[in-house]
C-alpha cells in the first residue's frame, strides 16, 4: 500500500517516523514522508536518499490570543492545500501522524479524503497536536501504556517508539578502542538531546572534581556552542573523555557506554532501554506539558533510571546519583537489567503489523 507518515520537527518524531518507513518498505509497502522545513529534518534525511519526503510549512501551535494564531493559521491551511495536492497524485492508502504539528494537516487531509489514518504518540502524556487529531483517527498508538488514559473516546495500541535500524549492538570493547577509550573502564554517556544540553554540560563539568581517583570514563554528547569548554575541563580534571558535539553513530556511542545521563525524551529512552543503558535522567524542564518528567517517572519506576531535578543538579546532587553507578557493580547490573525490560526493540514492527491489522479488517 502507498503509506504517508508525517514525522518532522524534532529528532523525537523524526527518527521514529523513519524507523517505521524501513520497516514498511521492507514489507513491500510504497512510503512518502512528510517532514518540516527546519535544517535538522534535511540533515537526517540525508542519511536516507531511497525514501522520498516532502517539506510543510508547520509552526507550533501558539495561544490562541497570541497575534502568531495568524501566522499558524495561514502555515496550517498552506499544509493542508500541499497535502490534497501531493495527494491526488501519490493516493495514499493510510496516513500516520508521529505527532507535532507537522502531522496534523496531513492526518486531516488523509481523513478528509477517506484514507484510514492514525498516531503515534511517544511520550507518557500526549502532546496538544495529538490530543486535537486523535479524534480523526482509528487508533493511536502508544510509546507508553501509562499515555492510554488520556485517550478515552478512540482505541490505542500500545507498540512502543520506534528505533533507528541502524542501531545495532556492537561489541563494547571495539566501540570503546574506537573511541580511543580504556575498554576496561565504566564508562558514563553523557548526552542533552537537541534541547537544553547546557544545563547538563554545567551541573557534569562543576561534578568532575568528585570523581577524581574514580575508576571512570565519559563519552560526552556537548552540543556545538560548549563542545571546547567541556573538552577543557576533562582536560583540567584529568578524567579520560571522549568529547564531541554531536555523533553520527550513536550505535557507537550506546555500544561503549554502561549508564547514561541524560534528558527524558521518549526517543532517547527507548534507545537506552534497547542498549540495556540505565540512566541518571534530568528532564528539561520547559518541556510542553513537563512530559520529560512523565517519561522519567516511567522508568524511574520500573528501577531503570533515577531522576534528578535541573533546579537541583548544580550541588552535589548529580555527584550522589552518579556514584553508586561506578562503586557498586551490583547496583549498576540490577539497573541495567531493568532498563532491558523496557525496551521494545521492535516497536516499529508493531506499528506496521498495527496498521496493516486495521485496514484490512476495514476493507
Amino acid at each position: 500500500m502507498n503509506a504517508v507518515i508525517a514525522c518532522g520537527g524534532t529528532g523525537g518524531h523524526l527518527f521514529p517516523g523513519l524507523a517505521v518507513a524501513e520497516v514498511l518498505r521492507e514489507r513491500g509497502h510504497e512510503v512518502l514522508l512528510f517532514v518540516s522545513e527546519k535544517d535538522v529534518d534535511a540533515l537526517a534525511l540525508k542519511e536516507h536518499p531511497e525514501i522520498p519526503f516532502e517539506k510543510l510549512p508547520s509552526i507550533g501551535l501558539p495561544s490562541p490570543f497570541s497575534p502568531a494564531i495568524l501566522g499558524f493559521l495561514r502555515r496550517f491551511n498552506e499544509s493542508f492545500r500541499r497535502c490534497r495536492s501531493i495527494y491526488r497524485r501519490f493516493k495514499p492508502e493510510v496516513v500516520l501522524g508521529m505527532g507535532g504539528f507537522t502531522s496534523t494537516a496531513p492526518v486531516l487531509a488523509g481523513k478528509l479524503g477517506g484514507v484510514p489514518t492514525f498516531i503515534h504518540e511517544s511520550n507518557a502524556i500526549p502532546g496538544k497536536a495529538n490530543k486535537m487529531t486523535a479524534r480523526l483517527v482509528r487508533a493511536v498508538l502508544l510509546g507508553f501504556k501509562e499515555c492510554a488514559p488520556f485517550f478515552p473516546k478512540v482505541k490505542t495500541e500500545v507498540t512502543g517508539t520506534p528505533i533507528r535500524t541502524e542501531l545495532r549492538r556492537l561489541d563494547r570493547r571495539t566501540a570503546r578502542e574506537k573511541l580511543g577509550l580504556d575498554p576496561d573502564l565504566t564508562t558514563l554517556l553523557v548526552m542533552g538531546g537537541s534541547q537544553g544540553a547546557s544545563g547538563i554540560n554545567q551541573a557534569v563539568i562543576k561534578s568532575l572534581p568528585a570523581f577524581n581517583g574514580t575508576a571512570l570514563q565519559v563519552i560526552h554528547l556537548s552540543g556545538t556552542r560548549e563542545e571546547k569548554l567541556v573538552a577543557d575541563n576533562y582536560r583540567r580534571a584529568n578524567l579520560p573523555a571522549f568529547v564531541a558535539a554531536f555523533h553520527h553513530r550513536m550505535e557507537e556511542l550506546y555500544s561503549a557506554a554502561d549508564f547514561a545521563v541524560a534528558r527524558s525524551g521518549a526517543a532517547s529512552l527507548a534507545e537506552l532501554a534497547a542498549f540495556a543503558l540505565p540512566a541518571v535522567l534530568i528532564p528539561f524542564p520547559y518541556a510542553a506539558d513537563d512530559h520529560q518528567a512523565r517519561n522519567a517517572d516511567v522508568f524511574a519506576r520500573a528501577g531503570a533510571a533515577i531522576v534528578v531535578k535541573e533546579s537541583e543538579i548544580l550541588d552535589d546532587a548529580l555527584v550522589r546519583k552518579i556514584l553508586p553507578f561506578i562503586e557498586d557493580p551490583g547496583f549498576l547490573q540490577r539497573m541495567s537489567e531493568n532498563a532491558a525490560r523496557l525496551s521494545t526493540r521492535n516497536a516499529a514492527s508493531a506499528v506496521v503489523e498495527t496498521i496493516e491489522r486495521y485496514t484490512t479488517a476495514a476493507e
